[in-house]
């Protein structure tokens, strides 16, 4: 197939899982499966969070809005993915690309500083018990989830704006599922040296940062726990951070290991790879992870269903 006579300069294709022709279905059915259990998963919890009075929390506010950014993730990717394997069409426009990975771009950044965010709740929360609802009342948590949103926003803008300005002049075939940042730069052929050095600038500020947060906010926690006397408390503080650094291990680990290396050092395997972990496999998780471990959502969840022994969770 000659690349040149099936797609136009306006256009790319994505290949990434064009070459695994007998899988397909198998495929196909498994990327299905995904998509409605991280939807059923998400929407769950949100629902759960809602209709719940004893949730309305900052803790499970914060929740809320992760479970919602990772149901608007999966419908970013997942979609156009399935799309391309049924129809075997893998066109997508260059205008569409860019819209893809804005969206991509900002939601990944959103969860990024939800998870800072929720760090810094439970470090409130465990360390400074007596003086939790003051400083994580309604007029810090609307500020923290609003200036989360807004950053995301602004720093994809900015890179979708650099990306519009590169020409295309090579080959338009993606190995790749979906229009990430480093496949498209590989292909660019105008002067990259701008938007890789804004992309780094930007992967410090939403990447670095954050976790910074989180990792000073759990050195605290652990410092705090450890001078727990009780062994039963302990366990019960841990359980309760225990979610949110399996989900934080999982996201930055597959994000480090794409994103802070060279762009021509850049595998496309091993990107493909840990881009189903943290486009598709933690997105499902989250809400398993979340609800699994905590006995408040179990115990909403089991009431809003009317299962039978809901007492004993």
């Amino acid at each position: 197939m000659s690349i040149t006579n099936e797609t136009s300069i306006s256009d790319f294709l994505l290949l990434g899982f064009s070459q695994h022709t007998k899988h397909q279905p198998l495929l196909f059915g498994l990327f299905l499966a995904v998509y409605l259990v991280t939807m059923l998963g998400n929407l769950l919890i949100i629902l759960a969070i809602s209709s719940d009075p004893r949730l309305h929390t900052p803790m499970y506010f914060f929740l809320a809005n992760l479970s919602f950014t990772d149901t608007c993730f999966s419908c970013t990717i997942i979609p156009k993915v399935l799309l391309n394997i049924h129809t075997q069409h893998y066109t997508i426009s260059h205008t569409g690309c860019l819209v893809q990975m804005f969206f991509f771009m900002e939601l990944t950044l959103l969860d990024d500083f939800l998870l800072a965010v929720m760090a810094y709740d439970h470090y409130v929360a465990i360390c400074l018990p007596l003086h939790y609802t003051t400083i994580m009342g309604p007029q810090r948590c609307l500020p923290l989830v609003a200036a989360s949103w807004l950053s995301s926003h602004l720093l994809a803008f900015s890179l979708c704006l650099l990306m519009s300005q590169l020409s295309f002049c090579a080959s338009h075939t993606i190995p790749h599922f979906f229009c990430d940042l480093l496949p498209l730069l590989k292909l660019a052929c105008s002067d990259t040296r701008i938007f890789q050095l804004m992309m780094f600038a930007e992967a410090a500020l939403s990447g670095v940062v954050p976790l910074t947060c989180v990792l000073v906010s759990y050195a605290h926690i652990i410092h705090t726990i450890l001078r727990i006397p009780s062994a039963g408390r302990k366990h019960k503080v841990f359980s309760t951070c225990g979610s949110h650094l399996t989900v934080v291990t999982l996201f930055y680990g597959t994000l480090f290991l794409v994103y802070f290396q060279p762009s021509s050092s850049y595998s496309a395997d091993t990107g493909m790879a840990a881009s189903v972990v943290y486009t598709m496999v933690t997105p499902m998780l989250n809400p398993f992870i979340y609800s699994l471990r905590n006995s408040d959502m179990k115990g909403t969840l089991c009431r809003f269903f009317s299962w039978g022994k809901c007492s004993t969770l």
